[in-house]
């Protein structure tokens, strides 16, 4: 009896075998890099929301792995390791940070389902989020996640759902992870509906108590006009920001500051305007708060720019409006160039930036549609 069910295991490991190689091709050598600059000079003496600034430096992520796709193409399986290499101009060393990620991608018919899991960039969420989830200063100094995400992409749509472990809890480190989700379906050629959101879980460590809860949700309706205007893009976004925070420790309950947020995006000739216009309560009341070692919330609790404090005490409702003139001309389908200015108004002027960004971004899945061409 027993003889007879290693032989059946056998057999059944022999036949997931055989298909497994009838399917698969052979492993392809895998690589890719991206290289990012930004010139960021921040003026924002005029108010007391954020600190003036220049943000300058570059980063480089070479990566390689290995490939392994399926016969028909509907599947396939990559491994990468690389490094992520930045320098902040001015500053002394060089910061390095490993990329070490799988990633599964499977068509069924008109849906392509992808997983990606490790430390992966960033740039891997496409989803559209509002200034208010993140800004560009943790895209630029925080580029890559830890954790897993799911995305699914059809004709018409696309969703992603993930996870980012930001701290394991430890002496003096905190456990901090983020859950978020993204997704938006066209309903007709100019009309698409959407939503964005997070949950992040700032808890305490070792040495400090207390726990934060931030969930931030943004559904939104949108307009896609370009094609009827004879533009590049002409787009109405209207949404809603709603924010649900419960610091457990110094307040026991949760507050729900929220608000309307408007977006009007123009672009033509390669010349762009994107206003976003919020009315409503401050996304960030804890901003100034601290814990109990009187260490100040700030950045580390909430991940959107300082100006969605929307008043300077973080109290009370008000007007946000931001306002990006920027020209993006057209180089290359792996480069791109930014040239921006972006004004911010809390009800009067509250600060300006100037910005130059160049990215160049290539793997071999791009390569080998140029050579083909």
């Amino acid at each position: 009896m027993r003889n007879r069910f290693r032989y059946l295991c056998a057999l059944a490991a022999g036949m997931v075998l055989s298909a497994a190689f009838s399917v698969a091709q052979t492993p392809h050598f895998e690589y890719g890099v991206d290289f990012d600059f930004r010139f960021d000079n921040r003026e924002y003496d005029v108010s007391s929301y954020s600190r003036s600034m220049t943000v300058l430096g570059a980063r480089v992520v070479p990566t390689v792995g290995i490939g392994i796709g399926s016969r028909n193409g509907r599947s396939s399986h990559v491994l990468m390791a690389g490094a992520d290499v930045m320098k902040d101009f001015g500053a002394s060393p060089i910061y390095a940070e490993m990329v070490l990620y799988y990633n599964w991608t499977q068509r069924f018919r008109k849906t392509e389902m992808s997983m990606t899991a490790g430390i992966f960039p960033r740039k891997k969420m496409n989803g559209e989020y509002s200034t208010a989830f993140f800004s560009d200063s943790l895209k630029f100094y925080d580029s890559n996640l830890e954790g897993l995400l799911l995305t699914f992409r059809r004709p018409r749509s696309y969703y992603e759902v993930g996870c980012d472990w930001m701290g394991k809890y430890g002496e003096n480190r905190r456990e901090r992870f983020m859950i978020f989700t993204s997704g938006n379906s066209r309903l007709t050629e100019f009309f698409k509906i959407g939503w964005s959101a997070y949950m992040y879980h700032y808890a305490g460590s070792e040495n400090v108590m207390g726990v934060v809860d931030n969930i931030l949700v943004n559904p939104y309706v949108s307009f896609e006009l370009g094609k009827y205007a004879g533009m590049q893009r002409l787009s109405l976004s209207l949404g809603w920001l709603q924010s649900m925070q419960n610091d457990r420790r110094n307040v026991g309950k949760y507050v729900f500051p929220g608000g309307g947020e408007f977006v009007l995006n123009a672009r033509h000739w390669n010349v762009g305007l994107e206003n976003r216009l919020y009315y409503g309560s401050g996304l960030m009341p804890y901003y100034n708060s601290t814990d109990a070692i009187g260490e100040k919330y700030g950045n580390q609790l909430y991940f959107g720019d300082a100006f969605w404090r929307i008043t300077e005490n973080g109290s009370g409702r008000g007007i946000y409006d931001r306002l990006e003139i920027y020209y993006a001309p057209y180089i290359a389908s792996f480069v791109q160039l930014k040239v921006a200015a972006v004004c911010h108004f809390n009800g009067g002027f509250s600060g300006w930036q100037q910005i130059v960004s160049v990215n160049f971004a290539l793997d071999r899945q791009t390569f080998r549609k140029k050579v083909r061409r």
